[in-house]
């Protein structure tokens, strides 16, 4: 633990992400507990009021609490970070270090499917995937339809890794042992990858939020569940900033802002620790 405070001393942007993402989770989860979260939907009288003792984030023009708003749509946002982003590093993962290992005409498959995905508009089409989706997209939904597209640029930064080790002296003493490519991927390579594994997820996190957040303010996300960027998309239909509801304006921003800060500062923190080069100029 002595060891652990001492590196994120040295480490600021690793500490400073983890102080802002702890943070927000804190903040969302004390909130279940203490706060009525029920009133993050539309109440039966909507009215937009400012805040005050009995609403401390004010009200939208439904009538919604924005302080329960806040609480249960940064977990359902990142919610959808987090199951997106572990889809397409896992998926990407699993091209980036077969098609490094294996070579050939796999290597070739894969390499080409990513570099040809890769030049499409990805926010184009998860619009087309999300419209064309009957029905209201809950979370797990739109987490799913980004995940679709979130796989192409770890696969890509994982098999360039990959390749480098491919090479290394270890990763040949174990063929000359008798390992076979499985053995080598999850034994030898997989470990020694592990920070960047966990720096890659973190960015693909932030790609998915991003996105859930853009498709969101568009009206492509469950009107009935009250994450970030429905609040946002709310806040542009009922026109908040003609009305001058600054307050409906300025807290959604401000956890979004939070909550990206921090995955900026963690990835970065992750990609110090990963990389020796980083950690010997700081």
């Amino acid at each position: 633990m002595i060891a652990l405070l001492r590196y994120l001393i040295g480490n600021a942007r690793l500490a400073g992400g983890l102080l802002l993402l702890g943070g927000l989770i804190a903040f969302s989860a004390i909130g279940l507990v203490v706060y009525d979260t029920e009133l993050a939907y539309p109440l039966s009288a909507p009215i937009a009021r400012e805040p005050s003792a009995a609403h401390p984030f004010g009200t939208d023009a439904s009538g919604r609490d924005l302080l329960a708003v806040m609480i249960a749509g940064t977990l359902l946002t990142m919610k959808v970070g987090l199951i997106a982003g572990a889809l397409g590093v896992g998926i990407g993962a699993v091209l980036g270090f077969v098609a490094a290992t294996y070579g050939g005409w796999v290597d070739r498959i894969i390499s080409g499917t990513v570099d040809v995905l890769l030049t499409v508009p990805g926010l184009l089409v998860l619009i087309v995937l999300a419209s064309s989706i009957p029905g209201d997209l809950d979370t797990t939904d739109m987490a799913l339809v980004i995940a679709a597209l979130a796989w192409r640029e770890p696969a890509r930064q994982i098999r360039a890794q990959a390749l480098v080790l491919r090479e290394a002296n270890y990763i040949r003493m174990s063929r000359l042992s008798g390992a076979g490519n499985l053995s080598v991927i999850f034994a030898d390579m997989m470990p020694n990858l592990l920070p960047y594994l966990g720096a890659s997820l973190v960015a693909a996190v932030s790609g998915a939020v991003l996105s859930s957040v853009g498709l969101e303010a568009l009206g492509l996300g469950s009107r009935s569940e009250p994450t970030l960027g429905m609040t946002i998309y709310w806040m542009m239909l009922e026109g908040a900033f003609i009305r001058g509801l600054w307050w409906w304006v300025l807290e959604p921003i401000v956890v979004l802002v939070v909550l990206f800060v921090g995955l900026y500062l963690l990835s970065s923190g992750l990609d110090e620790f990963a990389n020796p080069r980083l950690r010997t100029a700081s």
